[in-house]
């Protein structure tokens, strides 16, 4: 009735209607959104359990273990991503400059840009994964086999899209600090060993991203084959510990590159710590490739030894050098409390 008043009155001469009147409050839209977002989250846990429940019980486990193969890397890379935004607002909040840190533009993501990207993908992701197991459920094999391989080439060509959308800028720093980690030909900057670090907390996402494109490529995705495809991109596939090792390799010539550059030996004992994993991932893919009692009596306790040398050494490192907590047993020893809360409000880190 109001509006129906306002619009005489603009029709008589009067005061003309600003638009912000009738748009809804900012409050409004947000609260339909995150009504929206619990609506499409439970309609995709119902559809989905109510697909897993179509099936014979003899799938049942096999394809979800097949569902969470495809589409677990991509979740938790959608969770680094949410991580990641929650990082940033708290370097914000603590007026930390790591725009200067990381060697970023002007134009660069701040958290809400951030939490955008990962709001997208905590949507598009689980979706594909319900279209996946409906689908399938319903008879539509080839179409559900399509899901999981048109999800990986639209985040491939999002990744790379050579327009001036999705952020360019930021999604070419990011491939160009990819590149330098796989040849370490320059001199290493912080964006550089951080995104590496970043690398070896993922190998084993790395490992499962690999397992899935191979089943992709050999068509073996939604089929009834599937301990043939187990057998061709299973944990007797050499690709797999090659995965699992490349990390820990890029971040070895990482630290050998800082050392021929600074001549620093605290780098090369870097260095030793990354080397110390590569036996690990060997001698764990070794298990599939030798007898059973070989692999007991012999290999077994060289995975132990190297595995309790790799652990042993990885904490004491990153007690004492990357999180450098030592600094702060000599803080409480000498009672300093200005120095204490100064570190909590991360302005000595600055």
């Amino acid at each position: 009735f109001s509006l129906q008043c306002e619009l005489n009155e603009m029709k008589s001469g009067g005061t003309p209607l600003s638009s912000a009147a009738i748009l809804p409050s900012p409050l409004l839209l947000w609260r339909f959104k995150v009504l929206l977002f619990f609506f499409w989250g439970f309609s995709c846990c119902k559809i989905g359990w109510d697909s897993v429940l179509r099936m014979s019980a003899d799938l049942q486990d096999l394809f979800l273990y097949e569902a969470f193969l495809y589409y677990n890397p991509l979740l938790l890379m959608t969770m680094m991503v949410w991580f990641w935004g929650i990082n940033l607002w708290v370097f914000s909040l603590a007026n930390i400059g790591y725009a200067k840190i990381f060697d970023l533009d002007q134009s660069h993501l701040t958290h809400h840009d951030i939490w955008k990207c990962a709001t997208w993908m905590t949507i598009i992701v689980p979706t594909s994964m319900t279209a996946y197991l409906y689908l399938y459920s319903h008879g539509e094999v080839s179409l559900a086999a399509s899901q999981p391989v048109l999800l990986y080439a639209a985040f491939a060509m999002t990744l790379i899209f050579p327009f001036d959308i999705f952020y360019l800028s930021s999604r070419y720093f990011l491939l160009r600090t990819i590149w330098r980690i796989l040849l370490p030909l320059q001199a290493i900057s912080f964006p550089d060993f951080f995104l590496a670090d970043i690398f070896t907390s993922m190998s084993k996402v790395f490992s499962d991203l690999e397992r899935s494109i191979c089943r992709m490529v050999h068509r073996q995705v939604a089929s009834i084959a599937w301990f043939e495809a187990d057998s061709v991109c299973g944990s007797h596939s050499v690709a797999i510990p090659t995965v699992l090792m490349l990390p820990y390799i890029f971040r070895l010539f990482q630290c050998l590159r800082q050392y021929k550059d600074t001549k620093e030996k605290t780098a090369l004992f870097n260095a030793l710590k990354y080397s110390t994993a590569v036996p690990v991932i060997f001698l764990s893919a070794l298990k599939y490739h030798v007898f059973p009692e070989k692999w007991i009596g012999f290999y077994r306790p060289l995975w132990l030894f190297w595995s309790v040398l790799n652990s042993l050494y990885s904490f004491y490192w990153d007690v004492t050098r990357d999180w450098d907590l030592s600094c702060f047993t000599r803080i409480f020893k000498f009672s300093k409390p200005h120095i204490v809360s100064q570190l909590l409000y991360g302005r000595t880190w600055v």
